[in-house]
């Protein structure tokens, strides 16, 4: 047997001939890799006190488990005994018989295969060793199959197989068309499998192949991605419509689609909890959603349609004269031009290729796979991937892990937002500290294991807030950090971008896990001794910042907003802000010895210099705005303006309140008298001059039958809009989930593809134009009204 490396892929269990059996799937140098491992134990936890009860409740599953006194324990300190099924089966069976007696029993969730790989700390990459039956055929086909298989992690770098694949469809799903594209042997590998008799297309379109039916193309789908081989089939939107759709079709015509390898079925599980939503399981191949892996690193776009993101991120977008109505065009091309529809689903499967690449979406999600098990198509994850770092470790501390508390836990405290003092500035730095939250975790220790473990000697422990109190030296999640920490200046030494990201994301999600309820490992203690620790840091910075004769206008969870006098220049506030951070640092570091005993790991840095900055009021008030501000940077001959909080940044304001408070900020920033600017995009806007800025674009975010009282402006839109789909018996777009655009008219809010009344000019003055114009004019001595009060007697 030769020891043998490569990365995960797919993981599952089951039982076989009274036995479970996990099966890993792989990407090694070789190809693909089946791993078989047999005879593996599912296994929970209950009190030790409450075993006799548990044996007898369990009595018709005797011969299916076996029961160990262990040394383990709970968090109260109770001892445990181990629970070691031969069967899923009987281990699910037990679980409900406990749960129906409540029993309470510890770490009953934890699926086989990944107590299995997590025990061993193997996360993407694997070392193994077994016995080899060869299944390959001709070429690249099939894959090598391994027995009684040894693991353990090691470091290994996939080159994955990846084909690109979109669908054609009417609006009553009926299918056109399948694209695919990828890279083949180095070359190009395009693909459109099209319904239909072969019609005459150009010289060079060499890539439609040309099927009968809907049953024809669902077997030309499966040739071709068993042909292709393909280890991640990636899409967009690709796993709850394409293959949501395709798996529909095929059940349809009695089929099933074997897509996965070593012809395996596709497995759909539809979600409990959304509408619309399901879960792909295809054996050996991952498929993963271009929407999903932009939200795991942690992007937000107002829209992540393929159209936005391609704009975005190359540059370019669709061949379609009408992105958002696009469907009359796809029937009207696969009854009269399908050439022209195969060149249009070839370039979306190019495009979503494209974006993965530019973003390096890929290279993020393999990491994120090595540095916490994760699968590679795994949405959120964030209490999983704590989870896997966090319970071996414990294990081997002694404890089990506790379950998740009852009725969802108590909120805690958020982060600290410093009454803010309104004004038009000059000169205001920005000091932040880096990765407060982590940065805390480490410094006072605050960790699960910490806690149970201070609480048995208080007096020599670190304290915390609300009764926690954290042992000085028997802990897991700082040392933890500090290794993710040291990582991550790492991958910025490298310039590996998708690396940093991925050790960022992991790092700053661990207090929302430690403050969320859905984690067993939750407890207020620990939230709030890192909220409210942040809250002490940045009151007390304010007062040595402020010691040095200098005020601070702002603070907001880890960033310090300072004033400095106005007649300093640029590079002297750089300097100023240099200084005041490395000051800072040091005070920390006197403070937290000389109170604690302990070494400060806070680090606070200059973040940015505004030349100009805004704090709006609130509203309607004399009293400062949070998390809403606006300001000017300079570097160099370069000028950038940033928004915070404001219209210009938030989806639910027009393109025209946009483009107006840039353009208005931009003059007031450089002391230029704005009145003309402001009669002009009022008079345009009432002569109808920017009808194609007035769009408003809003989620529903419920189904359109629930909203009942209050019904919001959108949703009016959305119900117009499916009232006239149903009389010109088109399909309702609007009733689940999803974006309605829409205009205010005179006749109120009316959906953009069936407008039927005049625009209502003055409601974008009153709700749009002059509460951005309200936020900054008072400032320069300004009044919008006074601006435009004459000129609106003219209309």
């Amino acid at each position: 047997m030769v020891t043998e490396k490569g990365f995960l892929l797919t993981r599952n269990s089951f039982d076989r001939k009274g036995r479970t059996e996990i099966e890993l799937w792989l990407s090694t140098e070789k190809g693909p890799a089946k791993l078989c491992l047999s005879g593996e134990r599912p296994v929970f936890f209950v009190e030790h006190s409450q075993q006799a009860v548990v044996e007898e409740l369990l009595e018709p599953l005797s011969t299916q488990f076996e029961v160990k006194a262990l040394s383990l324990k709970t968090f109260s300190h109770q001892a445990v005994s181990g629970l070691y099924f031969n069967q899923l089966k009987s281990f699910y069976e037990a679980r409900s018989i406990l749960n129906e007696n409540n029993i309470v029993f510890y770490e009953g969730g934890i699926r086989l295969e990944d107590r299995y790989l997590m025990e061993r700390f193997v996360y993407g990459g694997v070392e193994f060793i077994g016995d080899v039956i060869d299944r390959r055929g001709d070429g690249c086909s099939g894959y090598i199959e391994y027995k009684n298989v040894k693991v353990k992690p090691c470091e290994y770098v996939p080159e994955l197989r990846v084909i690109s694949l979109d669908i054609e469809c009417s609006e009553r799903g009926e299918l056109y068309s399948i694209g695919f594209y990828g890279k083949k042997y180095g070359a190009d590998f395009n693909r459109v499998v099209m319904i239909g008799e072969q019609q005459p297309v150009d010289e060079d379109i060499d890539y439609i192949k040309w099927v009968e039916n809907e049953v024809a193309l669902l077997h030309v789908l499966e040739e071709i991605i068993g042909d292709y081989d393909p280890d991640i089939i990636i899409g967009w939107s690709v796993v709850n419509f394409d293959f949501r759709l395709l798996i529909k079709r095929a059940k349809l015509h009695g089929m099933q689609l074997r897509l996965g390898r070593n012809q395996s079925y596709a497995r759909w599980r539809e979600s409990r909890t959304e509408m619309n939503q399901g879960f792909l399981a295809l054996d050996g191949r991952v498929v993963i959603d271009g929407i999903a892996a932009l939200k795991a690193e942690s992007y937000f776009f107002p829209s992540f349609s393929l159209e936005a993101m391609s704009q975005h991120f190359l540059g370019r977008g669709k061949s379609t004269e009408d992105v958002d109505n696009r469907m009359e065009t796809i029937n009207h091309d696969f009854k009269y031009n399908k050439q022209k529809l195969a060149n249009y689903n070839l370039q979306d499967c190019v495009l979503v290729w494209d974006i993965f690449k530019k973003a390096k979406l890929l290279e993020f999600l393999i990491f994120r796979s090595q540095l916490t098990g994760l699968e590679l198509d795994r949405a959120g994850g964030s209490v999983a991937a704590f989870v896997n770092l966090y319970l071996p470790k414990l294990h081997r501390q002694g404890y089990v892990s506790p379950n998740l508390p009852d009725g969802g836990g108590l909120a805690s405290p958020g982060g600290y937002v410093m009454n803010s003092k309104p004004g038009l500035y000059q000169h205001v730095l920005v000091l932040d500290f880096k990765s407060l939250y982590p940065s805390i975790i480490r410094t006072f220790k605050i960790d699960p294991l910490g806690l149970v473990e201070g609480l048995k000697a208080p007096d020599e422990a670190i304290e915390g807030f609300r009764g926690g109190c954290f042992s000085r030296d028997k802990h897991l999640l700082p040392d933890i950090i500090t290794e993710l920490w040291q990582q991550r200046d790492q991958a910025k030494k490298e310039q590996d971008g998708a690396r940093s990201q991925a050790i960022k994301i992991l790092m700053n999600s661990f207090y929302g896990v430690l403050g969320s309820g859905g984690c067993p490992f939750y407890d207020t203690r620990l939230a709030s001794s890192i909220t409210l620790r942040g809250h002490a840091i940045m009151q007390q910075t304010a007062k040595w910042i402020e010691s040095q004769g200098l005020e601070v206008i702002y603070g907001d969870t880890d960033s310090t907003f300072v004033l400095l006098s106005e007649n300093v220049s640029d590079q002297q506030a750089c300097e100023i802000g240099r200084s005041l951070a490395e000051y800072i640092n040091c005070e920390w570091r006197l403070k937290l010895a000389s109170e604690f005993g302990i070494e400060s790991c806070l680090e606070m840095e200059f973040e940015s210099h505004f030349s100009r900055f805004l704090m709006p009021t609130i509203r309607g008030s004399e009293k400062g705005s949070k998390k809403r501000y606006a300001g000017l940077i300079k570097t160099g001959s370069t000028e950038k303006l940033v928004f915070k909080g404001l219209e210009n940044v938030r989806t639910d304001w027009t393109v025209l309140a946009k483009s107006f408070q840039e353009n208005l900020y931009e003059l007031i920033f450089h002391d230029r008298d704005p009145q003309d600017f402001i009669r002009r995009v009022v008079e345009q806007t009432l002569n109808g001059e920017k009808d194609g800025e007035l769009a408003y674009r809003k989620r529903l975010r419920r189904r359109l039958d629930s909203y009942v009282k209050n019904i919001p402006p959108h949703v009016k839109a959305a119900r117009l809009a499916d009232e006239e789909n149903r009389k010109q018996d088109k399909p309702l777009r609007y009733q689940g989930k999803g974006w309605i655009t829409y205009v205010m008219t005179v006749s109120g809010p009316q959906p953009v593809e069936y407008i039927s009344a005049k625009i209502d000019y003055q409601h974008y003055i009153d709700k749009q134009i002059q509460p951005v114009a309200d936020a900054i004019l008072p400032f320069v001595g300004l009044s919008f009204s006074e601006i435009v009060d004459a000129q609106m007697g003219l209309f």
